[in-house]
Order: structure tokens, then C-alpha cells, then sequence
């Protein structure tokens, strides 16, 4: 993982999708699957995937007149700094108020909150 916090735009996360589910690719390959669904230029593309190489998010290797595109962090690594950065912006640094404006603001179904509660066991388990 990266010593420091690599910030992903939401656009450039579509690439980085691309790649988490495949990877190496080529620009090419890129360009295509992102064309149709978001209906953006090929510049764009090809401008969103120089950021990220400038990030340090996305390795290239050359393979004879192409480069291979690779992500340098996996999706899990990229998760735990994007909901670190939540916290710490919008809650203080701080679990409980996300939890209790998600429980205040949104439809917590029956399953959701299994779920919490089997979390929550394990974690009281893992602190005694």
C-alpha cells in the first residue's frame, strides 16, 4: 500500500473499477469499456488514467509499443482510506454518530441491523 493516502476522484474510480476487475489492460482496452456507459471522449479517459499514473495509483509496464495498466492498490486499501477520510471529516474521526445518522436518515432493514449486531459481538468478544 502507498505510505500515503492516494484521493481518487469519483471519475477516476470508474478506471480504477476497470482495473480491480482486470488488470493489466492497455489504454485501449480502457478507452472501450468506459466509451459507451459513460459517454465520455477518449481524451478524457486517457486524461483520468495519466492522473491516476501520477498518483502512483496505476503502475504502467511497457509491452513493445503499448503500455499495461495495473492498479497499485487493491479496492480494499482504497476503501479503508476513502471511509478513514469520512470519518474524519464528517464525523469527528468518530463510528457511532455515522451509525446513528445512517440509523436516523435511512431505512436500516431487518438484515442491515443483523448484521451490525453480529459485528458488534465480535468485536466485545475481541476486546475481552
Amino acid at each position: 500500500m502507498p505510505d500515503k493516502p492516494i484521493a481518487i476522484s469519483e471519475a477516476e474510480s470508474r478506471v480504477m473499477e476497470l482495473l480491480w476487475q482486470q488488470a493489466p489492460r492497455t489504454s485501449e482496452e480502457i478507452v472501450a469499456a468506459l466509451l459507451q456507459p459513460t459517454g465520455w471522449h477518449e481524451k478524457t479517459i486517457r486524461t483520468l488514467l495519466s492522473r491516476l499514473l501520477g498518483k502512483g495509483a496505476v503502475a504502467a509496464e511497457r509491452d513493445g509499443r503499448r503500455y499495461l495498466y495495473s492498479p497499485t492498490l487493491t479496492r480494499g486499501q482504497w476503501q479503508s482510506q476513502e471511509s478513514r477520510s469520512l470519518l474524519d471529516r464528517v464525523f469527528g474521526g468518530r463510528l457511532s454518530p455515522l451509525l446513528v445518522h445512517f440509523s436516523a436518515h435511512e431505512k436500516l432493514g431487518a438484515k442491515d441491523i443483523a448484521e451490525l449486531r453480529k459485528l458488534l459481538d465480535a468485536i466485545e468478544k475481541k476486546d475481552r
